[in-house]
């Protein structure tokens, strides 16, 4: 995935990886449009997921990097948008498969299970894989409910 701009989103549960996230991303020269939460103080993780579903729908952003204590709750939010196609990571294998036959458009990483290492090799892996295409743009042209 060339550079392009790349909208964060986390809850409290995620924070601590996403403050990991975002000097990463400025690392490697990445445009970042930060969607919270801003502290680790408790909130409510849909609020989040919506506002990164929300913006990588209207084209705020090329696609999103988000987080919450087990990555579930923030990946259901995000992929009730029917233009987002959100994938839980815990490992690179999986990292990389969400991109080429999956074309995710959004990468969700569990906060409290996985160590900022894993997490830089995750989105070294996601940020760099290309779609197939092919066979998979049939398959992802049938998730949208019509």
């Amino acid at each position: 995935m060339e550079k392009k701009i790349i909208g964060v989103a986390t809850d409290h549960a995620g924070f601590p990886l996403k403050q990991f996230v975002l000097q990463y991303l400025e690392k490697n020269g990445y445009e970042v449009k930060d969607y919270g939460t801003w502290s680790d103080a408790s909130v409510d993780y849909p609020d989040f997921g919506h506002a990164l579903a929300e913006g990588i729908e209207k084209g705020e952003v090329d696609c999103g990097i988000a987080m919450c204590g087990s990555g579930e709750g923030i990946s259901m939010t995000l992929n009730k948008h029917q233009g987002v196609r959100a994938g839980l990571c815990w490992n690179v294998e999986v990292a990389h498969l969400i991109r080429q036959h999956n074309n995710a458009n959004c990468l969700v990483m569990p906060g409290r299970f996985i160590s900022n290492r894993e997490a830089e090799v995750i989105m070294n892996e996601y940020l760099k894989t290309p779609f197939e295409g092919g066979r998979h743009q049939t398959r992802i042209d049938k998730i949208p409910l019509k």
